[in-house]
């Protein structure tokens, strides 16, 4: 029996040829022969590239400076192609050709790669040889990849008519098995990439080492893109071990002043490179693949995209099922820097895998029945709880643990999640049952009602971040023997929500804060309190609707505010700000505002206050730590897939800033700041009418064009990751020259002048 493969193979890509090499070997140990389909389309293997500007330019002068090593580059490529792929005589250019050829083929294999692409082909769309419709012969699909998280639209009827043709489908990622879904309503495996089906001895035969290459005790960095969080990783690892780096060129800039660059390694030397590595650091899937072979202690990053969905990267997907998830740099979760790995667990959990992936293929090829859960969830005796891309820190859960079974833990990122220690745990559920992120979130009844307001006393919305309209709701609350939960800064800078029994005391709730408050034990402390007494609980509305499902219901007496939040920063970014600032000036914080009116609403100030009486005061957006806020660089993950940037709103009220007025409107009252007020609820609705407010109605569609995180969430910046991987790695105030300097003042003056259009364009010639 033969199988014909039909993948990528032709151009001078690691990845490309050693997909193929494994699939033609996984193939080969049920008994079939397999022969790779010599088709390819857009895939130019020149040394150099045909002009089209300053870029091809000069790829093409370094190539000419680089001739020789390129040149042997591309004869090893060549060589391994010859020695480790079996490909059909003849070559086919187009699809009428492979389908009026007599082809010697039992069976037609569509393989891994990103085959099924439409973007990467000349006209944009599927290409039909890479879905064997040439053949009348049975179809099987073994690990190809869509590349794309949607089929593009008016594309599904035909990549339904492609798919129904074949006997046995599968994926390599968790996007694709819902792409699939969807066009077709099969449930299809996903499967490990075929350089992992087979053992780390069957690629060292395949390995070459020159006699000129390193033989053992270095640093590889195989980078694809631009180093970007792998930096720091790289030049901590070799100050701290003293090793050498050696770069294997994806890209052929420096990764690292002290580089060894070596430009002419072909697959074979390729493998070699990472047998011998003491360290790997990569941005490339099968970098991570092969550190994970040949077990060589590695750090990996993944594109922010992937970063904020896990669950959609194949590199995270493996590494989770393998135990090795840590290994991903820019995660609160990432190992230390000359950690251990355990390859013993690590090699265990990837040979199960491995059998289910080869049960797969093997019922494929034998067009049997696959029953088996191939790619299936590990069992875990953790219980269920938020991802930590998604998880928020409400502390529900911990709050909610009726064995304290939960803990809040600060992480690399600064931010608290949640750890459960399992010999307390009990499996009860609860955690489960009230995370809010677990839950179906119940559309609102109604759009809610918006209004301008301000408050009627001068001193209190001078005090306050925009109108004051909070201080209203909050006095009307204790005026009724209440007490009010909002969060105020401790003398150390730390953010914790505090209860205020007086109205002297609400002082310390106002202002904005950008930190992510400290909500430990408060839920707690609430449920007693409404026992006996209303309750006013002000914060972010994650914050909100988990109180609320860790209540369980919506007392009478319980009244909430959610806020209009751009994100929530770090608390430990935060705090090693606080300390930055203090070493600058010598001398402790006593206060700080983050948003201050000395010159008004529209042009707030950062204050800082000095325990010796002195005081600094600059425009938040001139000030570092503003300007990285301002452009989301250290908000909590989930904040770019808030599910409550939205009109759904959890609290009674949410509060924000009335953002987009025109002069005309309130041209009295702008300059002393306007509160956005949105009553949500009926319980809202009856307190507003009690409330010592000045108040106009205001357009709901209005509201959302001056303040955007009420249609959606923020996009996270590009260098979060580096950030957050510098942020773990380095001391903080190298983190604060590289992230949080202003940048010069023509960058400036040019930032103001120039449109958002052409500021766009500048930064996609940048990248």
């Amino acid at each position: 029996m033969k199988a014909g493969l039909v993948t990528f193979y032709h151009i001078h890509h690691y990845g490309a040829l050693f997909q193929a090499a494994a699939t033609e070997r996984a193939v080969e140990r049920f008994g079939w022969d397999c022969e790779i389909v010599d088709y390819f389309v857009n895939q130019d293997n020149a040394l150099f590239k045909r002009p089209t500007g300053l870029g091809s330019a000069a790829h093409d002068a370094h190539t000419a400076l680089h001739y020789k090593a390129l040149a042997e580059r591309y004869r090893r490529f060549e060589q391994f192609s010859r020695d480790h792929l079996r490909i059909s005589a003849h070559h086919y250019d187009r699809f009428d050709a492979l389908a009026h050829a007599e082809l010697p083929y039992d069976l037609i294999l569509s393989g891994s790669d990103q085959i099924w692409n439409p973007k990467i082909f000349p006209d944009g769309r599927f290409d039909p040889v890479f879905f064997g419709t040439f053949s009348r012969k049975r179809r099987i699909a073994y690990a190809p990849s869509f590349g794309i998280p949607a089929v593009p639209d008016g594309m599904q009827a035909e990549l339904k008519g492609y798919l129904d043709g074949f006997s046995h489908l599968s994926v390599r990622e968790t996007q694709g098995r819902e792409i699939v879904r969807e066009a077709t309503g099969r449930d299809v495996p996903v499967v490990l990439d075929p350089t992992l089906l087979l053992a780390a001895d069957q690629w060292a035969s395949m390995s070459n080492h020159p006699a000129d290459y390193p033989t053992g005790g270095y640093i590889l960095c195989y980078c694809i893109s631009r180093p970007g969080a792998l930096t720091p990783y790289i030049a901590q690892l070799h100050q701290e071990t003293g090793l050498p780096v050696v770069q294997l060129c994806g890209i052929r800039q420096k990764v690292h002043p002290k580089a060894r660059q070596i430009l002419d390694a072909g697959p074979a030397e390729f493998l070699d490179l990472f047998r011998n590595a003491s360290y790997v650091v990569t941005n490339s899937f099968h970098g991570t693949v092969f550190s994970v072979q040949f077990h060589r202690p590695f750090f990996t990053t993944v594109s922010p995209a992937e970063l904020s969905a896990p669950e959609r990267s194949r590199t995270v997907s493996i590494l989770s099922r393998l135990g090795l998830a840590d290994r991903v740099i820019g995660k609160g979760d990432t190992a230390e820097l000359l950690s251990s790995v355990n390859w013993d667990a690590a090699e265990a959990a990837l040979a199960a895998a491995r059998q289910d992936s080869l049960r797969y293929l093997q019922a494929a090829l034998e067009n049997q029945p696959c029953t088996e859960n191939v790619g299936g969830a590990q069992q875990s005796f953790a219980p269920k709880l938020a991802e930590r891309s998604r998880c928020t820190g409400c502390t529900a859960c911990a709050a909610g643990c009726p064995h304290n079974a939960i803990a809040m833990v600060r992480d690399k990122t600064g931010f608290d999640f949640p750890n459960v220690d399992l010999e307390q745990c009990v499996h009860c559920g609860r955690c489960t049952r009230i995370c809010p992120i677990l839950q179906e979130q119940k559309p609102a009844a109604h759009l809610p009602a918006a209004f301008a307001a301000w408050n009627r006393d001068d001193a209190i919305r001078k005090d306050s971040t925009s109108g004051g309209a909070f201080t209203a709701i909050a006095e009307y609350v204790l005026e009724g023997g209440g007490v009010v939960y909002g969060a105020a800064m401790d003398a150390h800078q730390h953010l914790r929500h505090i209860p205020c029994f007086r109205k002297e005391d609400l002082w310390q709730l106002r202002g904005a804060k950008y930190v992510q408050s400290d909500l430990r034990g408060v839920f707690r402390e609430i449920r007693e309190l409404l026992k006996s007494r209303p309750v006013l609980f002000s914060g972010t509305p994650c914050q909100v609707d988990g109180l609320y499902r860790f209540l369980g219901c919506r007392p009478e007496n319980l009244t909430t505010c959610d806020l209009v939040c751009h994100g929530v920063p770090s608390p430990g970014v935060w705090e090693h700000e606080a300390r930055a600032i203090e070493q600058d000036k010598k001398k402790q914080l006593a206060a700080v505002r983050f948003r201050n009116k000395v010159e008004g609403w529209k042009n707030s100030h950062f204050t800082a206050v000095y325990e010796d009486g002195t005081v600094d005061s600059a425009p938040l957006f001139s000030t570092g730590y503003g300007r990285a806020f301002g452009r989301a660089l250290f908000l909590r993950q989930s904040c770019c897939r808030c599910q409550y940037t939205n009109l759904n709103r959890p609290g009674d009220f949410t509060l924000g800033d009335l953002w987009g007025l025109k002069p005309d409107e309130f041209p009295e009252q702008q300059h002393a700041g306007i509160s956005l007020l949105l009553v949500n609820t009926p319980h809202g609705s009856y307190l507003f009418d009690q409330l010592k407010l000045e108040c106009q109605p205001f357009p709901v569609e209005r509201a959302i064009a001056g303040n955007p995180r009420l249609a959606g969430p923020i996009t996270p910046a590009a260098d979060r990751t580096a950030f957050f991987a510098s942020y773990a790695v380095e001391p903080f105030e190298e983190v604060r020259r590289r992230f949080l300097k202003l940048p010069s003042l023509p960058v400036r003056a040019a930032g103001k002048l120039l449109s958002p259009e052409i500021k766009a364009k500048i930064r996609s010639k940048l990248k």
